[in-house]
């Protein structure tokens, strides 16, 4: 049994549908609650949820930034070049603009974060389970 059942519900939002807009990019099951939306903020704001195991692609945020709030679970975040980070509740990521990075679950536990994004994703190449498998804690 995965880690933090209690995260597929959802730990503060609702956990939202399959993410079905943006399944091309991730490797296993992601839900999207989208939260704010507004097209006069130049911010968008999602609580994305993510099975064990799930990952998205290497991307890169042009003309903007993300910021991760990590809600509940466990899982990692990393920058083109450098170590991945372990994260769990209570963790903030900044993605600055042009920064290659990817975010998920760790292999064995659901995990939620909120994403606030501005810009636009340029999505890429999805993480290795080569590289996935090495990651540890």
């Amino acid at each position: 049994m995965a880690k933090f059942e209690e995260v597929k519900n959802g730990i503060i939002f609702p956990a939202g549908e399959k993410n079905e807009a943006y399944a091309q990019y991730f490797i296993g099951q992601s839900y999207l609650k989208t939260l704010v939306a507004d097209p006069d903020v130049n911010v968008g704001v999602g609580n994305v949820t993510f099975e064990p195991g799930c990952r998205n692609n290497w991307h890169i945020h042009h003309d903007g930034f993300q910021l991760l709030l990590v809600t509940g679970g466990e899982g990692w975040y990393q920058e083109e070049g450098k170590p991945a980070q372990f994260l769990t509740a209570g963790d903030v990521v900044v993605t600055h603009d042009g920064v290659k990075h990817w975010h998920g679950a760790a292999e064995d536990s659901w995990f939620e974060h909120l994403a606030i994004t501005a810009g636009t994703p340029e999505w890429l190449e999805p993480v290795s389970d080569e590289l996935y498998r090495t990651l540890e804690k």
